[in-house]
């Protein structure tokens, strides 16, 4: 049973138990069939890995179980496979990793039907792992354990917990998201002062099983640089806007964070007067770029990202698709970058070499029958005009990074998860073709699209978009 959080010794030895890594049992339930030690040979297909490395047509994949045994020209493993390996043939398709959506909110109020409904969209469109960016985490570990045990069809969570000022915790998400507990004081969403034990605080946010810390809002550069140390200290990641408000983007990257989100929130660094709080939604004033070119100041804030070796979520098709949508609706207020701005700041950063993910921060209703990461995906290619091999490579490897589990996914390797796409069009010929799923495969697991049952109308409930 959850009980409130109470800062005492007792709960902090609690969770320094709960801390610990967790292991998983290998049965899946009952009702769908376990990978198991079983093998299945995938032959014939051609192979685009996500590394970035050009397609490799005529390969055959190898899975034992959850993971990748091996890759190789068709033919090449029979030996390997041995005489009860299932066999399924992949001739004329094309292979992708498992597609990472790097930026979601499952539970900003928990509705744990509508959150499976999106994840199971997710997991039918190749979506095979996500980050969730804040949220009650009572209930999204739940999903997460849901989804890692094969009891609903859902990519894998990794989440965060988050810490910011005092003042945040006014946001009325966070009574949504921490319900029954005084804002700012649950392990899962913490409030942070001076005065704060951050070696506790960190401990807690631990507990949760969280993946990492959300450097969220309203704290000062010398706390964004302590709160990161200790959670690095402490080995967990640690997930930040790239504009801690009143934090500049160049203090936080120099805090050595893992993840900055929002490209839109960097221009802030070039802002004479820095915005004292998160709740001041000024929008950051065009002007102030270069009429030209290549922007000086964010180049050099690039290079200070590729020093510290920070991927950016960039969330920009957010951006682009509001912007749009204030032409038909004027009285929307605006966003903090418009989308030709933000189209401009991520397209610098790419060129810059910057390792950007394809987050999304939004869903697109309860009409459309593809992931919200597609259009993320659209947009890196046809606005900030990335290529599509490279755009995959964000939307896997770079995404499986961002998450702190490149070890095991983000691309189509021996030794890792059997997380993979098979698409019956050539994705490098157009993006658009990941519509041409045949199946997804998770650790191991098929579902093919045509066992996809669409979302609908009484699972999302309310589709407005916070």
């Amino acid at each position: 049973m959850y009980r409130p959080y109470r800062s005492a010794p007792s709960l902090l030895v609690l969770v320094l138990a709960l801390a610990a890594p967790l292991t998983f049992a290998t049965d899946s339930d009952p009702g769908k069939p376990s990978a198991g030690d079983t093998s299945t040979l995938y032959t014939d297909a051609t192979v685009i890995d996500g590394t970035g490395a050009k397609p490799r047509a005529h390969q055959d994949i190898l899975v034992r179980g959850e993971r990748i045994v091996a890759v190789g020209r068709h033919g090449s493993l029979a030996a390997a496979a041995g005489k009860d390996v299932h066999t399924v043939d992949l001739k004329g398709d094309y292979v992708i990793p498992g597609l990472i959506d790097s930026h979601v909110h499952m539970a900003t109020p928990p509705n744990a039907r509508r959150a499976q409904a999106i994840l199971r969209r997710n997991l039918y469109g190749g979506v095979t792992a996500v980050r969730d960016m804040a949220d009650d985490l009572r209930s999204v570990g739940e999903l997460a354990r849901e989804a890692r045990a094969g009891e609903i069809p859902a990519p894998d969570i990794y989440y965060a917990a988050v810490m910011a000022g005092p003042s945040f915790f006014a946001d009325p998400r966070v009574a949504a998201a921490s319900f029954g507990v005084t804002p700012g004081k649950s392990p899962w969403m913490q409030s942070i002062d001076d005065d704060t034990d951050l070696r506790e605080a960190v401990t807690l946010a631990r507990g949760t099983s969280a993946t990492a810390l959300k450097v969220y809002a309203d704290l000062p550069p010398n706390l964004v640089k302590a709160i990161t140390a200790e959670a690095h200290r402490q080995h967990i990641l640690v997930w930040a806007h790239s504009a801690v408000f009143p934090t500049r983007p160049l203090d936080v990257i120099d805090a050595g964070v893992d993840v900055v989100s929002h490209a839109c929130y960097l221009a802030y660094q070039l802002e004479p007067v820095m915005l004292q709080s998160y709740e001041d939604h000024t929008p950051f004033h065009d002007e102030l770029l270069a009429p030209k070119g290549d922007d000086p100041v964010m180049a050099g804030l690039y290079r200070d990202m590729l020093k510290h070796g920070t991927i950016l979520d960039a969330t920009g098709s957010l951006f682009v698709r509001y912007d749009a949508e204030r032409k038909t609706h004027p009285d929307r207020k605006p966003l903090r970058c418009t989308g030709p701005t933000t189209i401009r700041l991520v397209r610098q950063a790419w060129k810059a070499g910057v390792p950007i993910s394809t987050g999304t921060d939004n869903d697109s209703g309860v009409d459309d029958p593809w992931p919200t990461v597609y259009q993320e995906i659209n947009f890196l290619n046809h606005d900030v005009g990335m290529p599509p091999l490279q755009v995959i490579r964000s939307a896997t490897l770079v995404g499986a990074e961002a998450a702190g589990q490149a070890k095991d996914m983000g691309s189509i390797e021996a030794g890792k998860l059997a997380n993979f796409a098979v698409l019956s069009a050539d994705p490098l010929k157009d993006l658009g073709n990941l519509r041409s799923i045949r199946m997804t495969v998770k650790r191991g697991h098929v579902y093919p699209r045509a066992d996809y049952r669409p979302v609908t109308n009484d699972e999302m409930g309310s589709d407005d978009d916070d």
